[in-house]
Order: C-alpha cells, then sequence, then structure tokens
C-alpha cells in the first residue's frame, strides 16, 4: 500500500500561487532569449533561468505539489533544448534542476515515511501502555483477594487447631469454603470476579464441591469478552445442582470454558452416564 501523508493542509501551496510559478516556468526561458537576443553565446547571463526555475519547481515539491513541479521540469526541458540545444541545456542546468525536484520529492516522502512511523511507534506505546497498567491493576487485584482469602484460611487453621480438629457442621462448611477459595485464586483467577466468586461459594455452601482450572487457555481473550465468558460462568452455576461441578478452560478454538456437574448418585457409574450438567462457553466469533 501507498505510505500515507501525514502533513497537514498547510503544508500545501495555495493553488492559485503553484499556477503562478508554473507559468513563470512557461514564461521565463523566451523572455530571457528574446532579451539576450538570437546572436548571443550561451552563459550564465542567459541560462541563469535554469537553475532558478529548478529551485521553484523544487519549491512546489517540498510545498506538497509535485505534479506541478514535474510538469515545470518538463516546459523547462522543452524551451531550453529547443532554445540552446539538448548538449547546452543538460550541461548548463537542466540535469540539476531534475535532480533537485527529485531529491526534494524524495526526501518529502521519506520524511513522511518517518513521521508515520513515529506516529504507529507512538499508538503502540500508549496500547501498550494501557495494557500494561491494565494487566497491573488485576495483578494487584488478585493479591489482594489472595491476602484476603489467606487471611480468612488463618483464621479457619486457628479455629480448628484450637478445637483440635473437632468442629461443628456450619465451621467444617465454612473451612470448606475458605479452602475452595484459596484453590480458586491460586489455579483460575482470571475466571474470578464478584460474581463469580458469589457464586462458587454458594456451590460450596450448599455441599457440592467445586474443581476450578485455568491452563492458560484463555489467556488470549480480551477484557471485555472476557467479562462476558465471566457473567454466563456465574450464571451457569448458580443454576448447577450437581453435587461436584468441574470448571476447566477449553483448549478447543470454539469453547473458553467447559463446565461439568455430576451427581452424587452417579458417582462410580460410567463417565458418560454420571455427567448430569455439560456446559460449552463459548468463545466470541472472530
Amino acid at each position: 500500500s501507498q505510505p500515507e501523508t501525514v502533513s497537514s493542509s498547510g503544508d500545501h501551496l495555495p493553488i492559485p500561487l503553484a499556477l503562478l510559478a508554473l507559468a513563470a516556468t512557461v514564461a521565463l526561458p523566451p523572455l530571457v532569449a528574446y532579451g539576450a537576443g538570437p546572436h548571443t553565446t550561451p552563459g550564465t547571463h542567459t541560462t541563469w533561468y535554469l537553475g532558478a526555475t529548478g529551485a521553484l519547481m523544487a519549491t512546489l515539491t517540498v510545498r506538497r505539489r509535485p505534479w506541478m513541479a514535474w510538469t515545470g521540469i518538463v516546459v523547462l526541458a522543452g524551451w531550453s533544448i529547443s532554445l540552446l540545444g539538448p548538449a547546452t541545456a543538460l550541461g548548463l542546468g537542466l540535469v540539476g534542476s531534475t535532480v533537485w525536484v527529485g531529491a526534494a520529492q524524495f526526501l518529502v516522502l521519506a520524511l513522511d515515511r518517518a513521521a508515520l512511523d513515529t506516529e504507529r511507534l507512538g499508538e503502540v506505546q500508549r496500547v501498550a501502555s494501557a495494557q500494561s497498567a491494565a494487566q497491573g491493576a488485576q495483578a494487584h487485584e488478585r493479591r489482594v483477594q489472595v491476602n484476603r482469602v489467606l487471611l480468612s484460611a488463618g483464621d479457619a487453621l486457628a479455629r480448628v487447631i484450637d478445637r483440635r480438629g473437632v468442629l461443628s457442621d456450619d465451621e467444617r462448611i465454612e473451612a470448606r469454603v475458605v479452602e475452595g477459595r484459596l484453590r480458586d485464586e491460586l489455579r483460575g483467577a482470571r475466571l474470578l470476579d464478584p460474581e463469580v466468586r458469589a457464586a462458587l461459594e454458594s456451590v460450596r455452601r450448599r455441599g457440592a464441591s467445586v474443581s476450578l482450572s485455568d491452563d492458560g487457555a484463555i489467556d488470549d481473550i480480551g477484557e471485555e469478552e472476557l467479562g462476558e465468558i465471566r457473567a454466563e460462568l456465574a450464571d451457569t452455576l448458580r443454576s448447577a445442582r450437581s453435587d461436584r461441578v468441574y470448571v476447566r478452560t477449553s483448549s478447543d478454538p470454539r469453547v473458553a470454558v467447559t463446565v461439568v456437574g455430576r451427581a452424587a448418585r452417579t458417582i462410580g457409574l460410567d463417565e458418560d452416564d454420571s455427567v448430569d450438567l455439560w456446559r460449552e462457553i463459548e468463545r466470541s466469533p472472530r
């Protein structure tokens, strides 16, 4: 694809001025030749317009009017060759004027490319900074959650030690819930948000066991899509009635998370016959 220009409209020479410069290129050679006379030997005083016109056309190129500049060079070549002859015109400045315009256009294109690359690099850096900030915030939130769970786990462990393992039913459930929270934070942090945490706790408090595992299969999913997956996971957990629930990220390119539930009465049966919940949370189409 052609490089985009990053110049502003103020860099372009106004059309009336560009046309005036082109008109000077058309008029200047015959006027100089007429003033010098037909028998004058070619020299600086009769060929100065070659360099002057080349400089003027190079200025047009820098001011974003390259087509007019090259039109002026063609006009200059026509006049100078017809008035001075090919060898004399080429030797006294036509080649230099053409090189000036070509060099000016090359420099303009190179500067445009450099400016565009700088702009793209800045955009990449902004995106990287935003992603780094988001990941830092997520890591901080994860540390806060883990510390909170560790504090709860420490309290629960202290009670177990104080009671020498003799706990009431409510205390056993609380210990199981705290243990599950800690495992969730360590093994499936990307799947967690307040809604999912609440749904997991609700499932455990009714006596079911839940296993949550993320092996990195959803690391490529963006935060917005991940929020939708978490919302669907929370809904699935709230409606689950299984005695054992397994939540796993999936390596299937179409599926983000798989939720499998088994009832206590079917434990020990054939695996296909024991499943009473099967839910695949799909990725967004790409």
